[in-house]
């Protein structure tokens, strides 16, 4: 009968002493940089949601405005006037035209995301029998290209 031997292989010991040295300062710098350029390139990414995430809350207020001003028509018989104001949606308007039955819509009047007062228009500028609720975006200027409004 034929026996085999079992050799094991020991390591040898530049191995023993390579692994047990840890990181050289390259590796490290190496490291170091790539979680900068990778932190780098996730900072860029979460600059555009930011502003993504403020168009789609303006969108959401202006949805939130119009059905308030919907309620708001079919207590009153009709849209508050320009001079009223989103104003009308939260406290009784005391100019004309009086609303003949009147109940608050809103506990306070919204801010856009930049912190600017949303602007209530009414006629719309595109859709003449609707209201229109604008955002002037970023800049806060009207009738720039950063313009938001419910009529598009």
């Amino acid at each position: 009968m034929k026996t085999t031997s079992v050799s094991h292989k020991r390591p040898h010991l530049s191995t023993i002493h390579r692994s047990a040295s840890g990181f050289t300062l390259l590796e490290m710098v190496i490291v170091l940089g790539i979680i900068a350029m990778i932190m780098g390139g996730a900072i860029y990414l979460m600059t555009g949601m930011q502003d993504s995430a403020k168009i789609t809350q303006v969108e959401s207020d202006q949805k939130t405005y119009m059905m308030a001003l919907e309620r708001y028509r079919t207590l009153a018989g009709q849209y508050p006037s320009e001079q009223q104001g989103l104003k009308a949606l939260v406290d009784r308007p005391t100019t004309a035209p009086r609303p003949r039955k009147w109940s608050s819509m809103m506990d306070r009047l919204k801010e856009d995301p930049w912190g600017n007062p949303y602007v209530y228009k009414f006629p719309g500028s595109k859709k003449k029998n609707q209201p229109e609720i604008i955002s002037w975006g970023e800049d806060g200027l009207e009738g720039t290209e950063d313009d938001l409004t419910s009529q598009e």
